[in-house]
């Protein structure tokens, strides 16, 4: 299936360090004309890091958006230039502090699709050994939590675990695990 909506006008609203909002006017495939609002953040990596024993690491913080703690992987933004898995890499130090010599890319998923564009690639990271966390300052209270990844699982079944991203790398792993 092809496009069948086609933008006639494109204005940019804002255009920030992490967000861009631009409104389109479009015609729909029946003629009728009307306005699209498109919001781009900063494209994104996530890691699901994982011991030999099955346990991963999550992160707990703040998050200013929903008023509220969440419990993720480690996520961060790519930066102009970076690789997704460079991103990942630095993320993974700088947040939970952990280097790892095992990468798996699990490809990347669109959080919301309608209004959104926001790719955040997956990975699983292995072959663990701790460092010292590079946090920045907006992270400081941030919190390493360590569980099984069956816990984790059950995290996302229970609601208790709501960042999307984290939830689709979180099944993505479990059901890689499950074929293996």
């Amino acid at each position: 299936m092809i496009n069948q909506v086609r933008r006639i006008a494109s204005r940019e609203i804002h255009q920030g360090r992490l967000v861009r909002l631009r409104e389109d006017t479009v015609i729909l495939p029946q003629g009728t004309e009307t306005t699209y609002e498109y919001v781009e953040i900063k494209h994104g990596s996530s890691t699901l890091a994982m011991e030999s024993n099955g346990d991963v690491y999550l992160v707990r913080e703040f998050k200013y958006a929903v008023d509220r703690l969440s419990l993720e992987v480690v996520s961060g933004g790519i930066e102009l230039g970076e690789e997704p898995i460079d991103a990942a890499r630095r993320e993974l130090r700088e947040e939970a502090g952990l280097v790892a010599t095992d990468w798996l890319p699990l490809g990347y998923v669109d959080p919301f699709t309608t209004m959104l564009r926001c790719p955040n690639h997956l990975f699983i990271a292995r072959g663990l050994t701790a460092v010292e966390r590079e946090l920045e300052e907006a992270e400081l209270a941030m919190e390493i939590v360590r569980v099984p990844l069956d816990e984790a699982v059950r995290m996302v079944m229970s609601g208790a675990m709501t960042h999307a991203t984290s939830c689709v790398l979180v099944m993505r792993a479990a059901e890689l695990l499950r074929r293996s």
